[in-house]
């Protein structure tokens, strides 16, 4: 069994997915999985943080080879993003195989899309319930939590699509879209564990 969230900031995607994987009793990864990808890549870790989900430097890596990009993008010979990504997509790969376990954004749904135990889900929030959250987290204003929560996500949405061909946060991208804001974050987590065991996966 491997559950993939992505999420919109502040929607509460990672509480929900780090509780989800203590109740199931199974593993989690966020940014451990760019730790554990750095080492088996011999990239530098900062590199990993640099670009992660954070499509920045696209048109550069375009400009200056536009002939590097395979049918996805990616090649192993590419620039240093594509390297990047590639090592991350082949973590994702290898940390489904150890077992069971929870994985957040990056990609993880479509570097797993040839597994049929797999449940793809997408967390949403109310804007006005993202930024009070973000706001009282990260101790800001609520203008600020809105900024970060534009560029958060105009990101987040960029790195999805380009890598998969998909629309990041369109139902049809994912198994299941949640709206956290219906039954809170422990109702939430309620409903998904019901949901894994329905599916019959635990």
């Amino acid at each position: 069994m491997v559950i993939t969230v992505g999420r919109q900031y502040g929607s509460g995607g990672r509480e929900i997915g780090t509780a989800l994987a203590q109740r199931l009793g199974i593993a989690y990864y966020d940014d451990e999985l760019l730790k554990k990808a750095a080492q088996e890549s011999g990239l530098c870790e900062e590199l990993f943080h640099s670009f992660d989900e954070r499509p920045k430097s696209f048109l550069y890596s375009i400009a200056l080879d536009p002939y590097s990009f395979s049918m996805n993008h990616v090649n192993a010979k590419g620039s240093i993003e594509q390297q990047v990504y590639l090592a991350t997509y082949n973590t994702i790969k290898e940390l489904a195989d150890q077992g069971p376990c929870v994985l957040i954004g990056r990609c993880a749904d479509y570097a797993l899309k040839d597994r049929d135990d797999v449940i793809n889900l997408f967390i949403t929030a109310p804007l006005e319930n993202r930024i009070e959250r973000v706001a009282r987290r990260n101790g800001i204003t609520d203008e600020q939590a809105r900024e970060a929560i534009r560029k958060t996500d105009k990101n987040r949405a960029s790195y999805y699509s380009y890598y998969s061909s998909k629309e990041w946060g369109d139902a049809r991208s994912y198994d299941l879209c949640i709206d956290s804001s219906l039954l809170g974050i422990e109702g939430t987590v309620d409903l998904l564990v019901e949901l894994v065991r329905r599916k019959g996966l635990q």
